[in-house]
């Protein structure tokens, strides 16, 4: 089975339900009916129930929820108002607080943050930030974690591989490096890879010097003490993935040449890294994937297909799954 067959077979039955704050748009219903038909979610779709209605026959909807803010219950809403003040006391007024709401992409990590939803997929027609944004005010991090990342799963045939940070992070020093592998292990796991964390650089084992080679060089150093399982660095990337290379340039490591989880050093290159696999490798990339986060948030291209949106559906459901 590929990656997807084994996610849809784990969340299957589970009951997951994943919000969608563009729910007027026609690529978001299309996948959402996809998903209610085959059984794998409870899609919640936000925004007008005429307009949602109107593009596509009432029987397509069947499974399918739909909440326009604008009905929402007075005395739900107070209390989504409420949680959300209470969140954000200390920065914000509730008079604010209620403006926010307002906006899909606040009410539907709202519904995530108060267990009302499993996860929230928005991006098709906002930008990364308006997705970002509101699940760092509101979910916030998980607790050993300072910052979230995005990763990409990369697949062609029976080959699968994780690459990041590919989405969030301009700049990573050693710290965020670390962080951004402990994350990407965790997506490792979760498409069922053994991982093997390579520190990605210009440089092998001090081939060359400099400021950007010692900050991959420390990352490596502390992922011996802090990651659970075989991770190496600083290593090219020919380096860590192909085992001839691997065993001439790294002949003692044991990542060397097999690695399948990639940390690039900053985000130019993993963004940069992901896209020649995926246009001349002719891999897939399934992404960007939020890592980090207390409750998953996913982030859709506003280029994505229905088969994107269904795709991210179901990994966000997988991810809730943690």
């Amino acid at each position: 089975m590929n990656i997807f067959d084994e996610m849809k077979a784990k969340i299957n039955g589970k009951d997951k339900k994943i919000v969608f704050p563009e729910g007027n748009d026609k690529r978001i219903i299309d996948a959402a009916i996809r998903l209610a038909n085959e059984k794998l979610i409870t899609p919640i779709l936000l925004g007008s129930k005429e307009e949602i209605a109107s593009q596509v026959s009432e029987n397509d909807l069947n499974g399918v929820s739909i909440v326009d803010i604008n009905e929402y219950p007075e005395d739900k809403l107070n209390e989504m108002i409420d949680a959300l003040y209470e969140r954000r006391k200390n920065k914000n007024t509730r008079e604010q607080v209620a403006e926010w709401i307002k906006d899909a992409n606040y009410f539907g990590t709202m519904l995530v943050y108060m267990g009302k939803a499993d996860g929230m997929v928005s991006g098709a027609s906002h930008a990364t930030g308006d997705t970002v944004r509101p699940a760092l005010q509101i979910i916030k991090t998980k607790p050993d974690y300072r910052r979230i990342s995005g990763s990409f799963i990369m697949q062609k045939d029976d080959e699968k591989y994780i690459f990041a940070d590919c989405a969030i992070n301009i700049e990573l020093d050693a710290d965020g490096m670390l962080e951004v592998a402990k994350q990407s292990v965790e997506t490792a796991k979760m498409i069922g890879l053994d991982p093997k964390v390579a520190f990605l650089s210009f440089s092998t084992k001090g081939s060359a010097n400099g400021e950007m080679v010692s900050k991959v060089q420390a990352a490596a150093e502390k992922a011996k003490d802090e990651l659970e399982c075989p991770s190496d660095g600083e290593l090219q990337f020919d380096a860590a993935f192909v085992p001839s290379v691997g065993a001439k340039k790294a002949p003692e490591s044991k990542v060397a040449g097999h690695a399948n989880v990639f940390v690039f050093p900053e985000l130019q290159s993993g963004n940069i890294g992901y896209k020649i696999a995926q246009r001349m490798g002719g891999f897939e990339a399934f992404g960007p994937i939020l890592q980090g986060l207390a409750k998953p948030v996913s982030d859709l291209s506003r280029g994505c297909n229905v088969e994107d949106v269904y795709n991210v559906a179901i990994i966000t459901a997988m991810q809730s799954m943690e």
